[in-house]
């Protein structure tokens, strides 16, 4: 990508892109799915400090993944919102089967 998006599905291509690799969203889904969990476990249990963790913990694994499998820089880092954003996207296309014809799409598309 050489201009930074301006809209979120601008960003979305790009960031699927950077999503290639089945490891890598393997790693983001399970982190993303650790996160939210953390942060059920957070409210029922009422440990605040849960919170924290349910916020942090994920991402040293999605960037991992990133530097070790995908070898490319976590979108994290530049767009945070929309990473963020598209995690979730990605997760929820991941556990309905969609997310493979995703990145197909957006590896024909020009960047």
């Amino acid at each position: 990508m050489t201009e930074s998006p301006r809209t979120f599905a601008e960003f979305w291509p790009h960031y699927v892109r950077a999503h290639r690799h089945p490891a890598t969203r393997a790693f983001h889904c399970v982190a993303t799915l650790a996160g939210w969990s953390t942060l059920v476990a957070a409210l029922v249990t009422q440990k605040w400090w849960l919170i924290l963790v349910a916020l942090l913990a994920p991402y040293p694994i999605v960037w991992f993944s990133h530097f070790f499998i995908e070898h490319n820089k976590p979108a994290t880092f530049g767009h945070p919102g929309w990473s963020w954003l598209a995690d979730q996207k990605m997760v929820g296309m991941i556990l309905t089967g969609r997310m493979g014809a995703e990145v197909r799409r957006a590896a024909s598309q020009p960047e």
